[in-house]
């Protein structure tokens, strides 16, 4: 009666791999807090050591800044018209969805602005 029970083991989470190291929940966080108050959290993470040399933060981070310039244009320009006043926010839903997706590990490509901000160097 000396039976032995192995424990099984946990399943693991699936992360996409960053290079340079892994994503913590920090990480997460942070690149969601990127997204959704874009601009402001982008230009701090910039200027902060510990957390602009993360790899996975300086990805979303470079395209959360490029895309909050962009609704901060876009919500000045569009001010003149109803219509043109409403996109800003839809491009504000698109960011929390982006900041989703990056809470959740995953890595986003934006059109456009993902190839920007890869060929500029930024991510």
């Amino acid at each position: 009666m000396n039976e032995t029970f192995e424990t099984p083991e946990a399943p693991e989470t699936q992360q996409e791999a960053v290079p340079g190291g892994e994503i913590t929940s920090d990480d997460k966080l942070w690149a969601l807090l990127a997204y959704i108050l874009s601009p402001i959290v982008p230009l701090i993470l910039m200027f902060w050591e510990e957390k602009k040399n993360r790899p996975f933060i300086r990805e979303h981070n470079a395209q959360a800044l490029v895309l909050g310039i962009i609704n901060f244009v876009l919500t000045i320009v569009g001010g003149a018209s109803i219509v043109l006043a409403c996109l800003p926010l839809f491009v504000w839903l698109y960011m929390l969805y982006l900041g989703i997706q990056a809470y959740q590990g995953k890595s986003v490509t934006i059109p456009v602005i993902t190839n920007f901000v890869k060929s500029q160097g930024w991510a």
